[in-house]
């Protein structure tokens, strides 16, 4: 039987996310992911007058693939997609992985190989900078464990938080936008030791609200390269490369990352920073502020997007738009959170207090609260 919630939420990603219009090629990239549900989307493309591509994949095959795959190999694999990738104009990637640390234990050497011979060309130049793309997390056995919940009651929330009123939050979000693009400084303070300060002058806002990512909910810009002084302790623990790191802690200085510690493995975490020269340098600062999300669960997707949080990104600018020109294999995206039951903090815009304890406090920033937006 077909869960009705498949189809409203092929809606939303075919209608709000990609704009599809008839005659446009999308690729719809399933891994992992019940037939129902890609059969919904496919359903809802063809409605829509446009020619749906399905790739269906595993996660333990692509394990395969990025692990053992030899230069030659990952050169070849990216040649094929990337060909694939410029007949399209929308990508829909839907990501159910049946274990979060698949990727676990892959030597790193061939871990940037994947990401300069296959991710950059096929992900980072064609599809991010010529599709009208969404990616989205599945709600499985897996996802819910990270989430501490039955699987029954994540299915529950997933759809609550995928499918709230995306119009809205783009009109809410809006003025957000406007005191980003007109702000200079931005200071942070949280509990511990956050201190950190950063200019964002002169760089381009930009409001999430379901068109690139489901679940939405955030607005994001980067800092000027060199501006970033002082220390960030974050909050939530994170996964990345199938590796789990908790209570990381970074010093700048002249916008570089020049201490990094964290509970567990800092090696590892200093070897990802290593990767290249950016990876030390920040390429993203966002403010989430989905309302149905409130607690961390280890997926990016829908960590950035807390409300009350915000995420300081190690790594590469998005290219085009809020792009501080630094250039990076990593795009790591790792969250604080700043509501009263994880210790509070501010965010100021030239020395104005905009959000306090996860609240947004100024007139105009009202509507992003979850009292306006809708609570959980």
């Amino acid at each position: 039987m077909n869960d009705p919630r498949f189809q409203t939420l092929a809606k939303t990603i075919v209608h709000h996310s990609c704009q599809l219009k008839a005659g446009e090629n999308i690729l719809i990239e399933a891994f992992d992911i019940p037939e129902p549900m890609v059969l919904a989307l496919v359903d809802e493309v063809q409605r829509a007058g446009a020619h749906a591509h399905v790739d269906l994949r595993s996660t333990r095959v692509m394990r395969a693939l990025q692990s053992g795959g030899s230069e030659g190999a990952l050169r070849s694999w990216a040649s094929c997609d990337l060909h694939r990738m410029k007949q399209m104009q929308a990508y829909v990637g839907l990501r159910g992985s049946l274990n979060a640390s698949e990727m676990a234990g892959i030597d790193e050497a061939q871990m940037r190989a994947v990401g300069k011979l296959y991710q950059h060309p096929v992900h980072l130049e064609q599809r991010v900078k010529h599709t009208k793309w969404v990616v989205l997390r599945w709600p499985n056995a897996s996802m819910a464990q990270l989430a501490k919940r039955s699987t029954g009651d994540f299915e529950n929330f997933y759809f609550q938080v995928c499918c709230v009123d995306y119009a809205r939050m783009d009109r809410a979000v809006q003025p957000l936008v406007k005191r980003m693009n007109a702000a200079k400084q931005v200071h942070i303070v949280g509990p511990g030791p956050t201190d950190l300060r950063f200019s964002i002058e002169g760089l381009q806002a930009v409001p999430c609200s379901g068109e690139r990512n489901i679940p939405d909910g955030e607005c994001f810009t980067a800092p000027v390269r060199d501006s970033v002084e002082g220390i960030l302790q974050y909050n939530t623990s994170t996964l990345y490369q199938g590796s789990t790191f908790g209570n990381i802690r970074f010093e700048f200085s002249k916008g570089r990352i020049i201490k990094a510690t964290c509970d567990g493995d800092s090696q590892r975490l200093n070897a990802i920073l290593d990767m290249d020269e950016g990876a030390r340098f920040i390429g993203e600062f966002s403010l989430g502020f989905n309302p149905a999300i409130l607690t961390p669960m280890l997926d990016t997707l829908f960590d950035e997007k807390i409300a009350g949080s915000f995420h300081f990104t190690p790594g590469q600018a998005y290219e085009g738009e809020a792009d501080n020109g630094n250039r990076s294999q990593v795009h790591w995206d790792i969250v604080c959170i700043q509501r009263p039951e994880f210790g509070g903090g501010t965010v100021a815009f030239d020395g104005e207090v905009i959000r306090r304890d996860g609240l947004f406090v100024v007139p105009d920033l009202l509507g992003l609260n979850p009292d306006r937006l809708g609570s959980a």
